[in-house]
């Protein structure tokens, strides 16, 4: 059961993680977005459906964000705490660390679980999801021949251009060039005209226009109106292609069980038994994290200068052991035998980063890290002097 403090720092970090995790996930979703953005300019997608497919990467996104967000979460928190004094009323208390570092374990736990399911199920199901709807795009003849104000020739000798697409669908003053008979050219010109499925053939159906037919040999133009006049397009469809998976876009119980006709399987198994440990270890990191930003600001500092140190104490020894697990499922990946590896790297830190949090003396190594850290801070900040009375120089 907890105490007040105790549910006190609770809410806190849960405030906080909220904050950082929205501003971080925000951050990182744009720059995929990005990314996606030629379905909008290129391949006549909807702001919608661009919406809807950024927004299937972001369980995927979450989940390698969230340890970062409570690590970003802790140092904002535990600096809170030591600027209020709060840190040194807790230990002028007597009571021990525990009591602090109970409320950031018990968020931990919670994250874990949660980043645990999301990498099992959640992610990988719209990671697929978006596979398949990038697929379907990709064969989406509307998709690729639609491209308001341009000349696209969609196949030999066959020329479209719309002046505009409405948001019904409807083409507005359409115009193809057919050269595709040696003999003769076809040139079909419509105020209107819709891409419709009809009996399993797709068509264009144009309307209040004209077909004019020119004979290649003598020059000859016959030209014929009509209100409604069909063209069969379902030659130029691409053929539908069945989206290939990759270990990412298949849930857990896919990567344990993937189908002996697998032909991804079959040339990849090893990068899903790289995929398989990740998404196991990855629920570790949280703890990691917690156990880390707590070794180094899990304690009342007196002096803004040990606050920067613990804090690029605590920011580089959270990228350090991420960096270092990225390193080791790519090991799997190459060598069955180092999986241990994979568990070993968080584990071996959380046991680590816990001594030291709960004992009353620093390690010698973190001393050392502690003085380089500072080192670090001290050059950054006369740079920044210095830049700033240049600046100061040259304005006078």
């Amino acid at each position: 059961m907890m105490h007040t403090i105790e549910r006190y720092i609770l809410r806190r970090i849960s405030g906080t993680f909220l904050l950082a995790f929205g501003a971080m996930i925000g951050v990182v979703w744009a720059t995929q977005a990005l990314r996606r953005l030629d379905l909008v300019t290129a391949k006549g997608q909807t702001i919608i459906q661009f919406l809807k497919m950024t927004m299937l990467a972001l369980p995927f996104l979450g989940v390698i964000v969230a340890p970062f967000a409570f690590a970003l979460t802790l140092i904002i928190v535990l600096n809170a705490l030591n600027s209020d004094n709060e840190l040194v009323v807790i230990n002028a208390t007597g009571a021990s660390k525990t009591k602090v570092l109970k409320p950031v374990l018990a968020f931990a736990g919670i994250l874990s679980v949660l980043t645990l399911i999301s990498s099992l199920w959640a992610a990988p199901t719209s990671l697929a999801l978006l596979r398949e709807e990038i697929t379907r795009v990709r064969v989406d003849l509307v998709a690729n021949i639609v491209r308001p104000g341009r000349f696209i020739q969609v196949d030999d000798g066959l020329t479209f251009h719309i002046r505009n697409r409405s948001g019904d669908g409807t083409l507005d003053s359409l115009m193809m060039d057919d050269r595709r008979d040696p003999e003769t050219t076809f040139t079909y010109l419509a105020q209107r005209g819709q891409v419709a499925e009809i009996s399993g053939r797709m068509l264009l159906v144009m309307h209040d226009g004209t077909i004019q037919r020119r004979n290649n040999d003598n020059g000859a133009i016959s030209i014929v109106k009509f209100e409604s006049y069909a063209f069969d397009l379902t030659s130029l469809m691409p053929q539908t292609s069945t989206p290939v998976f990759k270990p990412s876009e298949r849930t857990f119980l896919e990567l344990l069980n993937p189908s002996p006709d697998d032909e991804y399987y079959r040339r990849y198994a090893d990068r899903f038994r790289g995929e398989i440990h990740d998404r196991l270890a990855i629920a570790l990191y949280p703890l990691t994290f917690g156990f880390i930003v707590f070794a180094f600001l899990g304690e009342a500092r007196t002096t803004r200068q040990s606050r920067h140190t613990g804090v690029l104490g605590a920011l580089f020894g959270c990228i350090l052991a991420r960096v270092a697990g990225f390193g080791a499922t790519n090991m799997v990946v190459t060598n069955a035998s180092l999986v241990f590896v994979v568990y070993l790297i968080p584990l071996a830190i959380i046991a680590l980063s816990a001594r030291v949090a709960l004992s009353d003396t620093k390690p010698v190594w973190m001393r050392f890290l502690g003085r380089l850290a500072q080192t670090i801070v001290d050059a950054v900040e006369k740079a920044a002097e210095r830049v700033t009375a240049r600046f100061a120089n040259g304005r006078a």
